[in-house]
């Protein structure tokens, strides 16, 4: 089945926001200080560059999401729904997208054991709905890295759609023993953690690359239809040196008006 997308859009944008919390005795892999601690150290410095993300990130985002008039997907960890619950229904109620994405950043469906697995997505997907009013239907593993039964299991439990793949251009229908899923390719180009956190390029390549790649691919390619993720987290481009950037790529995108920024719920729609 060929892709359309509506209204005779040719460039689909999937505008994202990563909220990501870690277990109690976790900490993120990466952080802004460039020596690491010794061995098992919990690295507390980028525990607290992390809980920026709920505590002042994330808001703002939401206020840029508004002035633009985007709906976003919002990738959330359920410890974060655990500690921030009113946020989490903030988030829902202005029309954003939940999405599974583990209870926590360290606990990776592929380390897991599939009774682990198992309980890691019911558990996520309760906390999520009792927060929000409403359960995802879509899911991201962290460092987008599911286990060989991920997407059996989600769809077991009822997901329509998943972004733990990256090996096609346009979405496509994934068949398990369980039944079908959404894959939902999810795209790395324009997005905060490689760009600004791993590769130290300045924060405004984040437009400069967006820019190109529209401007230089798809708007000259008529014909060409496309799938493009524009991505963020809260505790790194929620902080204002990233909004900025993230507040003209919002802009850029909206003066194009042969590019459709969905959620990924809405694509899965258009996919019937």
């Amino acid at each position: 089945m060929a892709i359309r997308w509506p209204s005779g859009k040719r460039l689909l944008v999937l505008v994202n926001v990563v909220l990501e919390g870690w277990s109690e005795q976790g900490a993120p892999g990466i952080g802004p200080m460039g020596n690491p601690l010794r061995p098992g150290v919990r690295d507390t410095q980028a525990v607290s560059w992390a809980e920026y993300g709920p505590r002042c990130g994330m808001p703002r985002l939401l206020r840029i999401l508004d002035e633009a008039q985007v709906r976003a997907t919002v990738l959330t960890s359920g410890v974060i729904a655990e500690r921030y619950p009113r946020l989490v229904r903030e988030i829902s109620q202005a029309g954003h997208e939940l999405c599974g994405h583990s209870m926590a950043q360290d606990i990776v469906p592929a380390y897991l054991t599939e009774a682990e697995e198992r309980e890691n997505i019911r558990r996520s997907v309760e906390v999520l709905a009792d927060a929000a009013g409403e359960r995802p239907v879509g899911w991201c593993s962290p460092r987008g890295t599911p286990s060989s039964r991920t997407a059996e299991l989600l769809v077991e439990y009822g997901f329509q759609w998943t972004g733990d793949v990256f090996d096609a251009d346009l979405p496509y229908w994934l068949t398990t023993d369980k039944g079908r899923l959404a894959a939902i390719p999810f795209t790395m180009e324009v997005n905060d953690m490689p760009l600004y956190v791993r590769y130290g390029n300045a924060p405004q390549t984040y437009l400069q690359v967006l820019r190109r790649i529209v401007e230089g691919w798809y708007e000259p390619n008529p014909e060409e239809m496309g799938c493009l993720d524009v991505t963020v987290h809260a505790h790194v481009f929620g902080r204002p040196y990233g909004a900025v950037e993230y507040r003209d790529a919002l802009r850029f995108l909206r003066s194009k008006p042969w590019i459709w920024c969905a959620t990924h719920r809405e694509v899965v729609q258009a996919m019937q």
